[in-house]
């Protein structure tokens, strides 16, 4: 224990080369544009066919509804993958978590793709179908968390917002490689054999970039924040009770350190975080998954439509999220939320009208704005501020939380509800309605969250 007590007094500062921030920034890129490519790939197929090949015996309407609650299930695995992983990361660090999480979500994915059908083995289709996606949500509900944090923790004050929107773009890149997959799918492929076997090919292809982002990771180097901890001893945080030990044979100064992170009452930096992340979630669920199932099902438009418009959308962003996130690092994370999600709450019916206009470049004009103001904007604030609100001890499994326990409340169940809502009103209404509340919550979160531009990322409490 003395020695633990020394080494926890004298942390020296970590040291990373540009390269070192170079791999990590592409690491944390990668890893997220998999996780969200896997959870899009499968909303799609959920919106698309999955009503039809897993759930064939029921109407289209009752179809779509089952086929988005199994999409829903993965969100419960994130919330125990996000308890399990969160945990580890803030215990043994970043990197080890973010190697298991992609050989979980990069496995299962695969496996989808081969699973056999309602036709084949009848009801054990759907069964295999949710198993498969509860092992997919449990290794992807640490793993965006964990970039969020890899790539705070690596990254320079002053740009950390700009670097920190590389998860963003991850989130991006994996929702356009998804989208451009399916759009190439329905471009070329008849019904019948998008049905039969087309559906596959996404699902397999995954599994050449799983192989890729485990070697990248593999040569990973380990936050800097993370081990520049005063809680932290040759990797592994101390236990609770073994800082207070070390509190008590530290000089003032350095107890208090310590104190402020193991001693304050935690809750209102995770309740504000949650509050800052259902907008963005919440739009999500709602343009990127319901509203591609809905303009297939009800508009009298192509059905490539609205995956060409999620393309376009996602193409935008790559110019979206590094403006936000730079705009984050000039005026501050607070005013840039304001302004974003007032915004969504002002265009939210107008969009809706668009999009159900029955005219293609409506539908298109739409969907981009949707997408690129409610949720890629949102998203590139959300990966530094949820970040930077939290302390070091525990910033892994808070973030983590609030990710996941919002997407439980927000994208999980929104689509479902998107789908009861519209079923029973026979309008498009309900969806504006949900897009203005989702966003109007992040709008009083915002307003009540301090500033946290600039934080020092080591210090062991939280911003609140």
């Amino acid at each position: 224990m003395k020695d633990s007590v020394t080494a926890a007094q004298q942390t020296p500062p970590a040291q990373r080369s540009t390269r070192d921030l170079a791999r990590a920034a592409v690491s944390g890129w990668l890893g997220t544009a998999m996780e969200f490519m896997d959870f899009q790939l499968y909303s799609l197929a959920a919106a698309i066919v999955f009503d039809k090949i897993f759930f064939p015996d029921v109407s289209p309407a009752i179809g779509l509804i089952a086929a988005m609650a199994t999409y829903g299930v993965g969100y419960v695995a994130r919330l125990a993958g996000a308890v399990y992983f969160g945990r580890m990361g803030d215990r043994i660090g970043r990197k080890k978590v973010l190697y298991l999480t992609i050989l979980l979500m990069g496995a299962s994915t695969t496996l989808i793709g081969a699973l056999p059908t309602y036709a084949t083995i009848g009801i054990l289709a759907p069964v295999l179908l949710v198993v498969l996606r509860l092992v997919q949500g449990f290794g992807a509900g640490a793993e965006i968390a964990g970039a969020t944090v890899l790539l705070a923790e690596y990254a320079p004050v002053k740009r950390r917002g700009l670097i920190s929107s590389l998860v963003s773009l991850g989130t991006n890149s994996g929702t356009l490689a998804a989208s451009g997959l399916w759009a190439i799918l329905l471009a070329v492929l008849t019904e019948d054999q998008l049905l039969s076997w087309g559906w596959r090919l996404p699902f397999l292809l995954s599994f050449a970039l799983m192989l890729f982002a485990v070697w990248l990771r593999r040569g990973l180097k380990e936050s800097p924040v993370f081990e520049e901890r005063p809680d932290v001893v040759d990797g592994v945080a101390l236990a609770k009770g073994e800082v207070e030990t070390v509190i008590a044979a530290a000089d003032a100064r350095e107890g208090d350190v310590l104190a402020a992170g193991i001693r304050q009452r935690k809750g209102k930096a995770f309740f504000l975080a949650l509050g800052l992340r259902f907008g963005q979630a919440g739009n999500s669920g709602l343009v990127q998954t319901f509203l591609v199932g809905y303009i297939a099902s009800n508009l009298a438009v192509g059905r490539s439509v609205p995956t060409d418009a999620i393309l376009y959308g996602s193409l935008l962003g790559f110019a979206t999220v590094p403006v936000i996130g730079l705009l984050g690092d000039r005026f501050g994370r607070r005013v840039v939320y304001l302004v974003l999600t007032a915004l969504t709450v002002l265009i939210a019916f107008p969009v809706m009208l668009l999009i159900t206009s029955g005219s293609t470049p409506g539908v298109m004009l739409g969907m981009v704005l949707g997408l690129n103001v409610g949720v890629l904007g949102l998203f590139s604030l959300e990966s530094v501020t949820m970040a930077e609100l939290f302390g070091s001890r525990t910033r892994f499994t808070q973030l983590a939380l609030a990710k996941e326990i919002g997407g439980i409340l927000a994208t999980a169940i929104g689509p479902v509800l998107a789908a009861t809502l519209t079923a029973v009103t026979g309008s498009w209404w309900p969806i504006a309605a949900m897009l203005v509340v989702y966003s109007l919550i992040t709008f009083v979160s915002a307003l009540l969250a301090p500033e946290t531009r600039g934080r020092d990322l080591v210090r062991l409490e939280d911003a609140v």
